[in-house]
């Protein structure tokens, strides 16, 4: 029974970890990686998709992402999904192929991202805490309906909170690596 917690704690903690992974990929460093449009949906015969399944993404160089689009009509549609976008990306089109060159930062941007940063390993610390309170009181509530004794309650709290110790360490080490990259020019 106290098993059964620690391994459904276990894997909401991994999830959040690979939220915050997700999350984290979106903000901007200046590289061109191809999740940096992965959040931007575009009109594809009327519905709304991400641009990765209306078109080829790929990275052409340090700087530059390329989109192919599966249909030559989509690159007006493609084009202007990228600049309502809230990434301030300017497309430019060369043939069927559309070429997104990425700005290099200003510090004061880059100080923006690192807030923005520092924010998602917040919810993240903040969401495996929640995990933490919840299998706290899942313990609780065993010794409360005696499944398990108060001695089985607390193994069972310090095996939660090495758990929660182990995740909140990468959290904080993901933002740190993420700053780190940020803040090289």
């Amino acid at each position: 029974m106290v098993n059964d917690i620690i391994n459904d704690a276990t894997q909401r903690m991994k999830k959040a970890l690979e939220s915050l992974k997700h999350d984290l990929a979106r903000v901007r460093t200046g590289r061109a990686h191809i999740n940096l449009l992965e959040h931007v949906t575009v009109n594809y015969y009327g519905n709304k998709v991400p641009i990765a399944q209306a078109s080829s993404v790929s990275v052409l160089d340090a700087r530059t992402l390329g989109i192919t689009p599966w249909d030559r009509n989509m690159i007006p549609d493609l084009e202007k999904a990228i600049l309502h976008s809230d990434l301030g990306l300017n497309p430019v089109t060369a043939g069927s192929v559309i070429r997104i060159p990425l700005p290099p930062l200003t510090e004061e941007r880059r100080k923006e991202l690192t807030k923005v940063v520092r924010a998602e390993g917040e919810k993240a610390r903040v969401a495996i805490r929640n995990i933490r309170r919840d299998a706290n009181q899942h313990l609780k509530e065993m010794v409360r309906k005696k499944e398990i004794n108060e001695d089985g309650e607390r193994r069972g709290e310090e095996q939660v909170q090495k758990l929660t110790d182990t995740h909140i360490k990468e959290v904080d080490k993901l933002v740190a690596d993420k700053e780190k990259e940020l803040m090289e020019i």
